[in-house]
């Protein structure tokens, strides 16, 4: 691999936009842990004969948790092991308040009948209510053990899993839900969910279009369905999907918020600004309404009032860093470069470190005329890292880890064209590639992850020489991993950006293209090259920096601090470019970031 020490600075184009926020999706309603599930027999018409345990189930359906109880304390009265009206008593004390007494009534419930699906599932919400989220896993799973066919345990174990940040998990409960259960709509709404966040938005988009063929008025199902046409790039269809979904729950913050994106990707500033006036309107406090609208009024020369609507926006999150970087860009566009430097200074005074300020701050400094300043913000030399990796355990030549690496990518169910919450463009990019539980993954992502960690490890053993450093005094003790791929063929490339949520960011490549790996360093051409340094055209600033370009190179390593804008060089030859990023995050803020 060969690096470029400057590359040839590139013309600003006329059009420039400002950063905007990622699109909401509407979530599947919060039925767990707030609502548990009650026994099938609950359901029975009331009709049933006057037992007590039918009078029960009637008392809840009306709302009545006290009748109920004292019902089946009735029961329990001549039968203290009835494992029906110990859950059904669970159920009562659970909608009175009184979590202790829930869960020692229904705890008593699975300990007489241990594959009592309808009572572990109850204990299981109870105890999510509770927050005893493991013990909660463990009485859905037996629900499903004892009763394969019991669709609400696995619906109730999707939401768990969903609210706890595991997608595949999710999925794949979900799909069991509709398994026995084909018409179980919160069930498809939350695979369809699940599916987004796993980046398998084909997949996605017919999931939601298979809840809506069933239950057309379904505003939920219109509204994420709309957010992944968006992600796909259908923005005239996205918005169709959000007036649809309008028409029949007028009052859907969300609905209303993807609308106002659809329609500022199609360039309508003024529609968008209506929708994002009305989502303000309903929810006063909707910091990313108020920053899309400022970000409207700019691309309308609107200055005066986009910062009013900037200012607005801060007041209402102080800690929105995308907010003060849109300030300081504003700036810029005023000719102001030292009132933008110092906008980046105050909220680096009180969010050390933050990876956007960061960023911008180094763009400023050049418009302020500090290029030594920015120059150590960067610090390429010090910071952006790259060698060859050897064969992992398992693997006897780099070729066959290669090779392995490059099939899983290009085979992965997540890979999408261009997402547009992402910064590839022409080309295919996958979902999180660490999505399986480590048990399970495909052994050449687990033995890269092994990689990984120990380059990174070596990575920060350089720092000693660096406290001045935020990036470097300020690193996170442990850090989560997430790793993504890219597959690129002619016209594919990446715009530049930075990894938001990210400490340490990196890529690896399995598989590069005869033309790049061939190009001498001397070419001003450098395509499909990775570039660091060169910023968005969205910005204002008037000073081109220095940027560093590598030379990919199958089993090629590159780290670099997350805040370094970074783009892929396009190439227009033939033959595949695959590259796996990924992100070091600390571990209590773990999301995956775009690459």
């Amino acid at each position: 691999m060969k690096k470029s020490k400057k590359a040839k600075p590139r013309p600003k184009k006329a059009k420039r936009r400002v950063k905007k926020p990622t699109l909401k999706v509407r979530p599947a309603p919060r039925l767990v842990p707030e609502v548990p599930t009650l026994p099938s027999y609950v359901n029975e018409s009331p009709d049933t004969p006057a037992q007590p345990l039918a009078q029960a189930g009637a008392a809840l359906r009306r709302s009545d948790p006290h009748a109920a109880f004292d019902l089946c304390r009735e029961a329990l009265g001549t039968d203290p092991q009835n494992v029906d009206a110990l859950s059904l008593a669970g159920v009562a004390a659970f909608q009175v308040g009184l979590i202790d007494d829930a869960l020692n009534l229904l705890r008593s419930a699975v300990s007489f009948a241990p594959k009592h699906a309808e009572a572990q599932t109850n204990l299981g919400n109870v105890l999510a209510h509770a927050g005893e989220l493991q013990e909660a896993e463990a009485a859905y799973r037996a629900a499903m053990a004892a009763d394969p066919n019991y669709a609400e345990a696995a619906f109730n174990l999707g939401r768990l899993l969903e609210l706890a940040g595991d997608a595949s998990g999710a999925a794949a409960a979900y799909a069991q839900a509709l398994d026995s259960n084909p018409a179980h709509d919160l069930a498809q709404q939350g695979l369809g969910n699940a599916q987004k966040t796993l980046g398998q938005l084909a997949a996605a988009s017919d999931t939601y279009q298979a809840l809506l063929a069933r239950t057309p008025k379904s505003p939920e199902a219109r509204t994420n369905l709309a957010a992944v046409l968006q992600e796909l790039g259908d923005f005239e269809a996205a918005a169709d999907e959000c007036r649809k979904a309008l028409t029949d729950a007028p009052d859907l913050a969300e609905a209303r918020y993807n609308l106002g994106i659809a329609l500022q990707e199609q360039g309508r500033f003024e529609d968008a600004i209506d929708a994002y006036e009305t989502v303000l309107a309903a929810q006063p406090d909707n910091a990313a309404a108020s920053l899309n609208i400022a970000y409207g009024l700019q691309q309308m020369d609107k200055l005066d009032e986009a910062a009013q609507a900037l200012d607005r926006t801060i007041q209402l999150d102080p800690d929105f860093a995308k907010a003060h970087v849109n300030l300081a860009d504003l700036h810029l566009q005023r000719g102001d470069a030292a009132e933008a430097v110092a906008v980046c200074d105050e909220f680096l005074a009180s969010h050390t470190a933050n990876t956007d300020l960061m960023a911008f701050k180094a763009i400023a400094l050049l418009d302020a005329g500090e290029p030594e300043a920015a120059a150590a913000l960067i610090n390429f030399e010090r910071f952006v890292k790259y060698s060859l990796i050897t064969p992992p355990d398992g693997f006897a030549t780099m070729v066959d880890f290669n090779t392995a690496l490059s099939d899983h990518v290009k085979t992965h169910p997540s890979l999408s064209f261009a997402p547009q919450s992402h910064a590839t463009r022409e080309a295919r990019h996958s979902g999180e590639l660490l999505s399986e539980p480590p048990e399970s993954r495909e052994s050449p992502i687990a033995a890269l992850e092994i990689a990984i960690r120990d380059q990174v490890d070596a990575y920060r053993t350089t720092f000693g020489a660096h406290p001045d450093h935020p990036f470097a005094a300020h690193a996170p003790g442990a850090l989560d991993l997430s790793i993504w791929g890219v597959v690129m063929q002619a016209a594919g490339h990446q715009i530049p950006h930075i990894h938001p949520a990210a400490w340490l960011s990196g890529v690896y490549y399995p598989k590069v293209p005869d033309v790049v790996a061939a190009q001498a360093a001397q070419t001003a051409e450098h395509a499909g090259w990775i570039e660091f340094g060169r910023p968005p055209d969205h910005f204002h600033n008037q000073t081109q920096p220095d940027v560093r370009a590598i030379q990919p190179a199958e089993g090629l390593m590159v780290l670099f601090p997350s805040y370094v804008y970074h783009h892929t060089v396009p190439f227009e030859t033939g033959g595949t470019r695959i590259s796996i990023a990924f992100d070091l995050i600390a571990r209590r803020q773990a999301k995956k970031q775009e690459c």
